[in-house]
């Protein structure tokens, strides 16, 4: 039996040893990004399509030939968005020359209105006493000019220069990185398919293998925190693609009713950019903004589109968001703060997306394990 001396002194180190583990996780959960990324990634999917593999399997169909059918179906959507978003964008290269007029125009007619605006604020501050004695000025200098002829001015001495020039970076070497790193996030997510596949086609077999890591009561813990997980993730990803479908069509049709050029692609984008976490309105407001740019008409279009765009992010935000997603996740506003902020911090951009599905994850399992259910109280709303 451990007296109260011994079993105080172990606690410090019990927890340096936890505050260290954490940080060899961040360490990998950093380092290896591009990995975890890419299973998370193939996870999300493979939760998400799981229900369709179960449809299939009522037909009568094997888990290994439901699986493949699905994500045939799945490659096959993502095919014909990617064809459709081809065909738009070969559109708008064509149209690259009338944006360039455009943007040109609209930079001159700036820098215009900015020199007007310098000019009339410096005449209005400058008193009129000043302005009459620099004009009169002026006009001697201009006089003095006429009955005088100046001089040239004599050239400047020769001074040479020693310059030192630094060694030039191969561009080998810029080439060689960017292509390195553009290299690996493509080799990761070529292994998405596979992996979506596997996990649907294995999906009872690897819950199996998983759940036999445990013993007793704590096979049973195990078993309801992977449905949590799975229920948690697939419900946060349905909401917010529903979201983002009602938000892609109601944007859509405003931008037909403007006649705005390629509202077909404009309009699902804006809605889907409008999804991320508290930079979704610049995001969403930036697709409109920019196909409206070779239509020859003033400002008020470009006013209606950002005002239109904002409400609508606004209603979703915060009338659909609690009912598609919010009603479903239980995280309470800091919480979601505070991971977009980590996940950020650690992945970039795709970290912002990730970031609430993951928090949610782990919610799931802290609710389902005796231990943790505090730390599940914490994170929740």
């Amino acid at each position: 039996m451990l007296t109260p001396a011994v079993s105080s002194a172990r606690r410090p180190a019990s927890r340096g040893v936890g505050i260290l583990a954490l940080g060899v996780v961040v360490a990998l959960l950093y380092f290896g990004r591009v990995f975890f990324i890419t299973v998370i990634i193939a996870a999300i999917i493979s939760f998400l399509l799981d229900p369709a593999v179960l449809f299939f399997m009522k037909l009568k169909m094997p888990r290994g030939l439901a699986s493949f059918v699905v994500c045939s179906l799945g490659l096959m959507f993502l095919y014909l968005a990617g064809l459709g978003i081809y065909t738009e964008g070969v559109a708008m290269l064509n149209d690259l020359p009338a944006y360039g007029e455009r943007i040109n125009a609209l930079i001159d007619g700036a820098t215009g209105r900015m020199d007007n605006m310098e000019k009339s604020m410096y005449r209005s501050l400058m008193p009129k006493r000043f302005q009459e004695e620099q004009q009169a000025e002026k006009d001697a200098m201009a006089r003095a000019g006429t009955n005088k002829k100046k001089s040239p001015a004599p050239a400047p001495p020769t001074i040479q220069e020693v310059r030192v020039r630094p060694e030039p970076t191969p561009l080998v070497n810029y080439v060689y990185l960017y292509l390195t790193s553009f290299y690996n996030v493509l080799l990761m997510a070529s292994f998405v398919p596979f992996l979506v596949y596997f996990q649907l086609s294995w999906g009872d077999h690897l819950r199996t293998r998983v759940l036999y890591l445990f013993e007793g009561a704590d096979r049973h813990v195990a078993g309801r925190a992977l449905a949590g997980v799975a229920e948690m993730v697939r419900a946060y990803v349905v909401g917010n693609f529903l979201l983002g479908v009602v938000l892609s069509i109601a944007s859509s049709i405003l931008f037909a009713s403007v006649k705005l050029p390629y509202w077909l692609v404009a309009g699902p984008v804006s809605g889907f950019l409008s999804l991320i976490p508290y930079i979704g309105l610049p995001l969403a407001l930036m697709p409109p903004l920019i196909a409206a740019l070779p239509m020859s008409t003033g400002p008020q279009l470009y006013l209606f589109l950002a005002a239109a765009v904002a409400l609508l992010h606004l209603f979703a935000l915060n009338l659909l968001y609690p009912k598609f997603v919010g009603a479903r996740v239980h995280l309470n506003p800091l919480v979601v703060t505070l991971a977009l902020m980590f996940w950020g911090m650690l992945w970039g951009g795709i970290g912002l997306v990730l970031a609430i599905p993951l928090t949610a994850a782990i919610k799931a399992v802290c609710d389902n394990v005796g231990s943790l259910q505090a730390y599940g109280k914490l994170l929740g709303d």
